[in-house]
């Protein structure tokens, strides 16, 4: 028998290894684990346009930090923007069809590829613009966004707006102010006709009385010979209507679909027709369409018109679908009267974390002196007497979440000069009161609730004079 062959191990050290081959093998390794990454761009994940008269903002989410740089061309007006780091991709050409022809600010978008790793926008504009360009952190349902805000140069006067607008009641209606009889008369007046369910009228403001005709001035004489009626000298309220949410926050959202920030712009608009009818009131809206106002503005643009009243209409949300009500809220100095309220607070609170708003030009520090001022107690009890009545309303059409007022330190209350209340105006949450308050009918019985508690609370607490008269 042979023998059994010798099968010699081959030593490593017997191939041509070299310190050179091992290095190479470990680069290559390293380099297939990071390549992908390395090569990897910053995705565009979504855009979105919200034009408004107040402002346009322009939205683009993405799934990382972006760095950007913007400057204005002049002649005609541009804003260029170049975006570090990205891609050109669908989603972003997509922004081009967003630009609506009613877009106040801006004309068109036109987006390409400057250079690579760099998209470049441009921005044609109307009219002369300040920009706003800021980032936000992921918050709620959002990634990454990079928010070009589109202010207008001029501020609108928001008074001027009012009255240009004219839209509330004529003459045509009895005036809940004091006005200077047409006749004089021996007899007293006829009672005025009222509706079949009386309501109070509004307590006469401090207004200036018509003195009678002095003897040596004879009264204006009308083309078929009667005097004519003496002019009236009206004191006007201001009621300022905040539909909560807006834009990139859409609030609350029900099983069926439907999103508090539509609702209670539908409901605000209601609202603001029918307390428009009555005479000697005007109505300013906070937003009047799908963009976000910041919290402190909404105080802000109230406290610019002199409001004397300020509402707040929102839609409340729980885990828990069987959760149902309205409730009316007011401030408090002294923490929340409950934590239901408590917890409701810190949620609308949140609401400039997913609105969106650039820390960097927030509210300027005499605003937030003046949100903050401890003089408030006299707001908070006339907010109370409002909320109470409003809240009497309300109950009338719907459950309530609790029977009396409640208090929490809801940012969007904080006018120390101004009666503010937010209606939390049924559950969203709640497939039943999410039925109904996107019904026509109920939201116009909810209208007139609150403009019947608002006219009670007018007439046992009238308007203070103002220090001008608009």
């Amino acid at each position: 028998m042979p023998p059994t062959p010798q099968i010699r191990p081959q030593s490593v050290s017997d191939q041509p290894v070299t310190r050179r081959t091992v290095l190479k093998a470990g680069a290559t390794l390293l380099l297939s684990v990071l390549a992908p990454h390395a090569a990897h761009a910053a995705q565009i994940l979504a855009v979105r346009v919200w034009p408004a008269e107040d402002y346009t903002r322009v939205t683009l989410e993405n799934d990382s930090v972006l760095k950007v740089t913007h400057f204005i061309v002049k002649d005609p007006e541009r804003m260029v923007v170049d975006i570090e780091g990205l891609e050109l991709n669908p989603t972003l050409k997509g922004l081009v069809a967003k630009i609506q022809s009613g877009d106040p600010y801006i004309q068109q978008v036109r987006v390409g590829q400057n250079r690579p790793n760099v998209v470049r926008l441009v921005f044609d504009l109307k009219e002369e613009v300040k920009p706003q360009v800021f980032t936000l952190a992921p918050v709620g349902a959002y990634q990454h966004r990079l928010i070009f805000d589109l202010y207008p140069v001029r501020q609108p006067d928001l008074i001027a707006a009012m009255i240009e607008k004219r839209e509330w009641s004529s003459d045509a209606k009895p005036p809940l102010t004091t006005a200077a009889p047409e006749q004089p008369a021996p007899a007293p007046p006829a009672p005025v006709a009222v509706a079949p369910q009386p309501l109070p009228e509004l307590a006469k403001p401090d207004v200036a009385e018509a003195a009678p005709p002095k003897p040596e001035h004879k009264p204006e004489r009308r083309p078929d010979g009667k005097p004519a009626a003496p002019q009236k000298v009206l004191r006007m309220i201001t009621i300022a209507l905040d539909p909560g949410h807006g834009g990139e926050d859409p609030g609350a959202s029900g099983r069926g679909g439907s999103r508090e920030k539509d609702v209670v712009l539908a409901i605000a608009k209601r609202l603001k027709a029918k307390l428009e009818e009555q005479p000697n009131i005007r109505v300013m809206m906070t937003r009047d369409a799908d963009f976000f106002v910041p919290l402190g503005m909404r105080v802000e643009k109230a406290r610019k018109v002199q409001a004397d009243l300020f509402v707040s209409i929102h839609a409340d949300a729980f885990v828990e679908p069987s959760a149902r009500g309205s409730s009316v809220f007011v401030l408090s100095e002294k923490g929340a009267s409950s934590t239901a309220a408590r917890w409701l607070a810190n949620k609308e609170n949140l609401a400039d974390s997913i609105g969106g708003v650039n820390i960097n030009k927030s509210q300027d520090k005499q605003l937030a002196s003046v949100l903050f001022d401890l003089s408030t107690t006299a707001q908070i009890n006339d907010s109370l007497k409002l909320g109470k009545a409003v809240l009497n309303e309300i109950g009338g059409i719907n459950r309530l979440h609790k029977g009396s007022v409640e208090q929490a330190g809801f940012a969007v209350l904080k006018a120390p000069d101004i009666p503010s209340i937010l209606i939390e105006t049924a559950f969203i949450s709640n497939p039943e009161e999410e039925a109904k308050l996107t019904d026509n009918a109920y939201q116009d019985k909810l209208a007139e609730a609150i403009v019947t508690g608002i006219r009670r609370y007018f007439a046992k607490n009238p308007p203070l004079a103002k220090s001008r008269q608009t």
